[in-house]
């Protein structure tokens, strides 16, 4: 009797009812202490898994799946399972209600993996679970794969590259991603016109159109703007406001530095000159307008600094005028590394005035990075580039993967 209160109170848990499948004995055993529960099917309504149609039985093949454990013991389900003949498709195993076919995991196991491991290194949820980290990893990369590879990119008409550290050294990784949802598309290794070429062909083989990619926000590299123009004929390229304001900051910084070598008082003012005012304290804003009205150079730096930064605030039909204008001015300035920024911008004028047009910045991207290095730095480095990609694409992939049967109601 007490026996059979255990199994129906088993059949609960593992929301049996209607399925055919029913608990006939649970038992524990090993060192250490595991549970078992098996299972057994009725065998009245037997369908192929692969058109529905009800089949006669053919055998039956013994499998184990491991669960979520029942209190502090770890609990694997064992079953019988029936393989149908089908007429259409042949000898095929039966579906079973708590896990997907390949899976040696039930769907509540796989459900508090995936959650875990979008806040924790592998190798601690494997220690949690008690099970290998290269068994999770497979079982990782299983789900994330084949919820990218259902991924629709026919909608993607703008898009942001950047590139990201892989490990220690010079090793990069090339980031993509989608502008318009925030999510990464594509990670791939190395940082050149490669890897451009290879997010193409992704994006081809989800159904997306290389024809129809209108912008693309990047930082001025050589080799992705090549990649960029041999593979996204419609694409016009986006430099991000924020790397040209970091020239405009390293360039006040070498006026600095050439004056202070020139004999010029500045020893302590690194900190007062860079960045912008509102960040300053009051008295680090004293000293600010103090400094530009004792050295002229300093104060010209300073003002050509901050009108750049109000041209990026200018409206679309007034943006390119004012950076023309802002250019001459540079040029006037007699400040050679303001001479230099004016014609890195009339190099790269295209992209830098088609900001005005798009209004793309790679803040975005630059925060998906972010998180792909705080998943780095938890998991103390990643064995392989494979890892890598894979918890990228759970964090920040935006992937369809179900584990609502984890979470409470």
């Amino acid at each position: 009797m007490a026996s059979m209160r255990a199994n129906a109170l088993l059949e609960a848990a593992l929301q049996l009812k209607g399925t055919g499948w029913h608990v006939v004995s649970s038992n524990f055993g090993g060192k250490p202490a595991q549970m078992e529960i098996v299972m057994e099917h009725d065998r009245v309504d037997l369908r192929c898994p692969a058109c529905e149609a009800q089949c006669p039985g053919y055998d039956a093949v013994e499998k184990r799946w491991r669960h979520l454990n029942f209190f502090q013991y770890r609990c694997e389900l064992v079953a019988k399972v029936p393989r149908v003949n089908c007429p259409r498709h042949g000898v095929r195993l039966s579906e079973v209600p708590w896990a997907s076919a390949e899976s040696g995991f039930t769907l509540l196991f796989e459900a508090m993996v995936m959650l875990l491991a979008a806040e924790m290194p592998v190798s601690d949820v494997a220690q949690m679970v008690d099970e290998e980290d290269t068994r999770l990893w497979r079982l990782i990369r299983r789900l994330v794969d084949r919820a990218h590879a259902e991924k629709d990119w026919s909608e993607v008409k703008a898009i942001a590259i950047d590139e990201t550290s892989a490990r220690r050294g010079r090793s990069y990784v090339t980031v993509v991603m989608d502008m318009d949802t925030r999510a990464v598309l594509y990670l791939g290794p190395g940082r050149d016109s490669n890897a451009v070429r290879s997010f193409c062909e992704q994006l081809q083989a989800h159904g997306g159109d290389p024809a129809t990619i209108r912008w693309v926000a990047m930082d001025m590299l050589h080799c992705y703007a090549k990649g960029v123009r041999e593979n996204f004929p419609n694409a016009q390229i986006v430099y991000d406001r924020y790397h040209v304001m970091v020239m405009a900051g390293e360039a006040v910084d070498e006026v600095r530095r050439k004056m202070q070598r020139n004999g010029a008082q500045l020893k302590g003012s690194l900190w007062v000159l860079r960045g912008n005012h509102w960040n300053l304290s009051a008295e680090q804003q004293l000293q600010r307008a103090t400094l530009a009205k004792t050295y002229k150079p300093i104060g010209r730096a300073l003002a050509l600094r901050s009108a750049l930064q109000d041209v990026y605030g200018a409206s679309k039909a007034d943006g390119a005028e004012l950076l023309r204008c802002w250019c001459r001015w540079a040029a006037r300035s007699r400040l050679e590394p303001f001479k230099k920024l004016a014609q890195t911008i009339r190099q790269y004028w295209n992209g830098i005035v088609s900001y005005f047009d798009s209004r793309l910045t790679q803040g975005a991207i630059e925060a998906i990075n972010g998180i792909i290095q705080l998943a780095k730095r938890r998991a103390r480095g990643f064995r392989n580039f494979l890892y890598l990609r894979t918890i990228a694409y759970w964090n920040t992939g935006k992937l369809n993967i179900d584990t609502s049967a984890i979470l409470p109601t």
